[in-house]
C-alpha cells in the first residue's frame, strides 16, 4: 500500500525547523535571564511589601542625614542667620569667603587641642571600652543556668537606658567632693578625693562612665552572634579533647571575629565622635583644656559664639577625617578575610 506524501513549501517547512533564536521573532530576540536569577521587574514586584515598610525609614535618613549636607556651603560663607528669617535665603545672601574659614581652623591652636583630646578619648575608649562588651558576652555565655544569665543580661543592659545626665549624677555622688568614696575617706582619718573636677583623670573618668552606660548594649550584640555558633562545634572540640579555654580560642572567637570587625570598623568611623553631652555637661567642672572635643568645639563657637562659618568648617573637617578612618579600617578588615561594612 502506497503512503502519499504531501511536500511542504520551503518558507514553510524553513520556518518549522528553525528554533526561537534563529528566527529572530520577538520571542527569539528577549534574553531569559540565567536560571535562579530573578530580573528587577519580577524583583521589585516579589518584594513589594518590604520596599513599601522600608520607605518611612529611607525618607527619614534622606530627610536629617543626607539634605543637611548641603548645609555645608556655610564653611565657605561668613554666615549670618540675621539676614532673613529663611535659613536657605540667609545662605544665598551670606558673603563668600573661601577657604578662610579652613585657614583660620589649622592656625587656630585651641583646635589642635580639641583633636588632640578626642584622639586621646579615642584610643583611651578602643584600648579599655571596646574589649569589655566581649568578655562580659564571654562570661555571661557560660553561664549554665538560663535564668542566671538573663537576670545578669538585663542589670547590665539597664544603664543604657539612662541619660547622660543621670549617669553623671550617680558619678557625682559616688566620686565628687562630697560623695561616697571621699566620706569614706575623710571618716577613716585621709583626705577627700574629688576625681570629678580633676583634669588628670577625666579622660578615664569618661571611659569609665561610658563602660558603665553602654556595655550592656553590645553584650547583646556579641550573644546573638553566640548563639548563632552551631553546639555541634563545641561536641566536635570536645571529644576532639578541647578544654573550656581550647573550645573558647578555636570556636567562639572566631565565630565572634566577623561581628568584632564590622564594629571595630564603625567604631573608628565615628571616632571623632567621642560623646557630645557628656562631656559638655562636665567641661565647666575640669575645663575646657582636658575636656574640649572636636564636638564641643563646635558647639561652642557655632552656638555660644555665633560664627557659624567657623563651626560648620570644622565639621566639615572632622566629616572629611571620619570618612577616611572609614575606609582605612575597612580595608584592613578586607586585608584580615572580612567583610566590614561592605564587600570588595
Amino acid at each position: 500500500m502506497s503512503h502519499s506524501t504531501v511536500p511542504r513549501s520551503g518558507t514553510e517547512a524553513d520556518t518549522t525547523d528553525k528554533t526561537p533564536q534563529e528566527s529572530g521573532g520577538a520571542t527569539g530576540s528577549r534574553r531569559k535571564p540565567p536560571p535562579g536569577k530573578l530580573g528587577l521587574r519580577h524583583r521589585l514586584r516579589r518584594d513589594r511589601v518590604l520596599l513599601l515598610m522600608t520607605l518611612p525609614a529611607v525618607a527619614l535618613v534622606l530627610l536629617f542625614n543626607y539634605v543637611p549636607i548641603l548645609g555645608n556651603v556655610v564653611a565657605f560663607q561668613d554666615y549670618d542667620p540675621y539676614i532673613s528669617d529663611n535659613g536657605i535665603v540667609s545662605m544665598l545672601h551670606s558673603p563668600w569667603v573661601g577657604l578662610e574659614n579652613f585657614q583660620r581652623i589649622f592656625e587656630d591652636s585651641s583646635f589642635w587641642q580639641a583633636v588632640r583630646n578626642t584622639l586621646v578619648l579615642f584610643f583611651l575608649q578602643l584600648v579599655l571600652f571596646f574589649p569589655i562588651p566581649i568578655l562580659l558576652a564571654l562570661l555571661i555565655n557560660s553561664v549554665v543556668r538560663p535564668r542566671v544569665r538573663a537576670i545578669a543580661q538585663a542589670v547590665l543592659y539597664l544603664p543604657h537606658f539612662f541619660s547622660w545626665v543621670l549617669v553623671i549624677a550617680v558619678f557625682q555622688q559616688l566620686l565628687g567632693g562630697a560623695g561616697l568614696l571621699s566620706t569614706l575617706l575623710r571618716d577613716h582619718g585621709y583626705d577627700g578625693l574629688d576625681i570629678m573636677t580633676d583634669p588628670n583623670t577625666f579622660k578615664f573618668l569618661v571611659t569609665a562612665q561610658s563602660v558603665w552606660k553602654d556595655a550592656g548594649w553590645g553584650i547583646i550584640v556579641f550573644l546573638a552572634a553566640l548563639a548563632a555558633v552551631s553546639p555541634d562545634l563545641y561536641e566536635a572540640a570536645a571529644m576532639d579533647g578541647a578544654n573550656r579555654w581550647r573550645r573558647m580560642w578555636h570556636v567562639t572567637l572566631p565565630a565572634l571575629r566577623p561581628v568584632i570587625a564590622l564594629l571595630l570598623v564603625l567604631r573608628v568611623g565615628d571616632a571623632l565622635t567621642v560623646g557630645f553631652e557628656q562631656i559638655l555637661l562636665q567641661r565647666d567642672a575640669v575645663g575646657p583644656g582636658a575636656s574640649e572635643v572636636l564636638d564641643t568645639f563646635v558647639w561652642w563657637n557655632g552656638v555660644r559664639n555665633q560664627d557659624f562659618g567657623y563651626a560648620a568648617a570644622a565639621g566639615l573637617v572632622k566629616g572629611v577625617i571620619s570618612i577616611g578612618l572609614v575606609l582605612a579600617a575597612n580595608k584592613v578588615a578586607h586585608l584580615m578575610g572580612e567583610q566590614g561594612v561592605y564587600k570588595k
